[in-house]
């Protein structure tokens, strides 16, 4: 058995955080995870402070990245970036006072171009800590009692990794956790997370709870990740957008429990199917579908012929198109000998 994390006053039991990940995990992804449970934390796509600004200004509706928020069951992470603290922080403060979120999380991990070079933020602020503790330390005030945590990854390059010093900062400014990326922006997805650097980051923190993010795609390498590593929590990003039932799996794991079955390609049909209904029951037909063909591209990865699927449903706009290809190609199960 493994301790429940502790954020602020928040328990996260079991400790497994969902992540964070732009274009995917909205309310309807959210909402099929929830479905089989075994995450402890959910969070939402991450938000642009400036963004959410203008939009409040100019009355405009509210990010399709909030979208269920409001009403959804909690507990509930919202992630938001930019770099100027006043704007973090008066998004931030909606956040916990409108929407009462459980946690405002803050992203220094991005490593995508648009947000670093264009912006300034994400990964990039790791260059420059004293402004990390500026946004840190005054979204800490303004969301008073909700927690603000902290994501990072290990540094910009590997020739700079600072992910020691800055973990340090983060403390000092006052967020309550920090979740770390075992790479650096340098190496975006490619290679293999550094769990060893990871585990380092603990002596530096003195009392919050560190987070451990990378490469947790099965129930095994979650358990093994608290069995070798000096982290309180873990998180798992890509793997489970086309698996949502592996939080279930882990959490079984972790109690000392079977670990429960990878569900029938009939059940996982029936599980894309699901989540393709709640996206067209939000954005419509058209614009549903088009937004689903990148989950059902996930859904039959690394599955015989899933290659084919994903030509085809990677075209699709209507929801005609759609059924046809899912009933003509979606992968079904191996024929046994």
């Amino acid at each position: 058995m493994v301790a429940p994390l502790k954020i602020g006053d928040l328990v996260i039991d079991p400790p497994i955080l969902q992540a964070p990940m732009a274009g995917f995990t909205n309310a309807a992804f959210r909402q099929i995870v929830r479905d089989f449970g075994g995450a402890g934390l959910l969070a939402t796509e991450m938000v642009n402070a400036r963004g959410f600004v203008w939009m409040d200004e100019n009355e405009a509706e509210h990010p399709d990245r909030l979208w269920g928020v409001a009403d959804e069951a909690r507990p509930l992470a919202v992630q938001i970036w930019d770099n100027d603290p006043e704007t973090m922080a008066k998004v931030g403060k909606r956040l916990a006072e409108e929407y009462q979120v459980s946690v405002v999380d803050i992203n220094f991990g991005c490593p995508v171009r648009q947000v670093t070079q264009k912006a300034h933020s994400g990964s990039y602020l790791l260059r420059d800590p004293r402004r990390m503790f500026d946004i840190i330390s005054q979204l800490v005030k303004a969301c008073s009692p909700t927690p603000v945590t902290a994501k990072i990854r290990l540094g910009c390059t590997r020739d700079n990794v600072n992910c020691n010093d800055v973990a340090k900062v983060v403390e000092e400014a006052g967020a309550a956790a920090l979740t770390v990326h075992g790479r650096t922006a340098q190496d975006m997805f490619r290679g293999n997370a550094d769990w060893d650097k990871i585990s380092e980051i603990k002596s530096r923190l003195k009392s919050i709870p560190l987070i451990g993010n990378g490469d947790l795609d099965s129930a095994e390498k979650v358990v093994a990740a608290f069995e070798k590593y000096n982290v309180d929590g873990v998180m798992i990003a890509r793997a489970c957008l086309g698996r949502p039932w592996l939080f279930s799996q882990a959490a079984a794991a972790l109690r000392g429990e079977p670990i429960p079955a990878e569900p029938t390609m009939t059940q996982q049909r029936d599980v894309m199917l699901k989540h393709y209904q709640l996206v067209v029951d939000r954005f419509g037909e058209e614009k549903g579908t088009v937004l689903m063909r990148k989950y059902a591209c996930c859904y039959a990865q690394g599955k015989p012929g899933a290659r084919h699927f994903r030509s085809g449903v990677a075209n699709v706009s209507t929801p005609e198109e759609f059924y046809r290809i899912v009933d003509e190609h979606f992968p079904v199960e191996a024929p046994t000998a």
